[in-house]
């Protein structure tokens, strides 16, 4: 179990496969766990860096105050443990956010960036899933935060023929679960980003990809951060809520994998080179 430390933390990470880098950022939940569907394609083709945020899964349950440039400094210390210097940046919502501020704040670092249901500013519509979430996390404690979970991330239809896996989800993070205090720190973390100010910084070939049926950061979310971003373009697909990298792996492994191709580090040597 490699670490990566900080000044006050551990960080887990895993590396797998060869190739150019990647990492594939995990969202509110934390944990490199989430990417399992994806794993299989994307070894097959690059370097993959996962990483279990501070306050999950294996890396150090720190109580105290959150934040998303927080979580942004932990993954380039991750990055010099891990020996890479340079790579593709893959963030789903809050890891996105997380790809956000790297790009801005240490562009020599990311190679290119794919914002996956992600979002820049908070809008009334995620405000209020995330209080929801604060309010059952407050009331009724960690487990049932786990058990309402799938209802922000999946599609109706994809809850319906997928129970029993999603059962088994539930209670791996049950078991797993960090402290309620931690947990809402992590919320409270997100609620107060504001990542508008770094979007007109960043210049690395971007894109983001978004659902309709994404009740969390709606399409919308991933418009603006386009709008703003240079060069930057728009995927919108019809299906797959939240966490379309689980509910369609396969379509969201090509759609990637091709970005990442189009815009290898290796083509631009060679480009500047020639």
């Amino acid at each position: 179990m490699p670490l990566a430390r900080t000044s006050d933390a551990d960080i887990h990470y895993e590396l797998l496969g060869d190739g150019e880098p990647v990492m594939l950022v995990a969202g509110l939940g934390g944990t490199a766990s989430y990417w399992a569907p994806n794993l299989a394609g994307f070894s097959g083709r690059h370097r993959v860096l996962l990483h279990d945020h501070r306050g999950t899964g294996g890396s150090s349950r720190c109580e105290m105050t959150y934040s998303v440039e927080l979580m942004a400094e932990d993954l380039l210390r991750t990055m010099d443990a891990a020996g890479i210097e340079k790579a593709h940046l893959v963030g789903h919502s809050t890891g996105g956010a997380i790809g956000l501020v790297l790009a801005a704040t240490a562009p020599e670092r990311i190679a290119s960036l794919v914002l996956y249901a992600s979002w820049a500013v908070l809008d009334p519509q995620m405000e209020q899933c995330l209080n929801l979430r604060r309010r059952i996390l407050s009331g009724l404690g960690e487990a049932d935060y786990h058990r309402a979970t799938p209802l922000f991330l999946y599609p109706p239809v994809y809850v319906r023929d997928n129970k029993a896996a999603l059962d088994m989800e539930i209670q791996g993070a049950i078991n797993a679960s960090p402290s309620r205090t931690i947990m809402d720190a992590r919320v409270a973390g997100i609620l107060a980003f504001d990542g508008t100010r770094y979007l007109d910084r960043i210049r690395c070939p971007a894109i983001a990809l978004v659902a309709d049926d994404d009740i969390l950061t709606p399409p919308y979310s991933s418009e603006l951060m386009v709008e703003r971003i240079a060069g930057a373009k728009l995927i919108k697909v019809p299906y797959g809520g939240h966490a379309y990298s689980r509910t369609k792996p396969a379509q969201f492994n090509e759609i990637v994998l091709n970005f990442l191709a189009e815009h290898a580090m290796s083509k631009r040597v060679a480009h500047e080179q020639a």
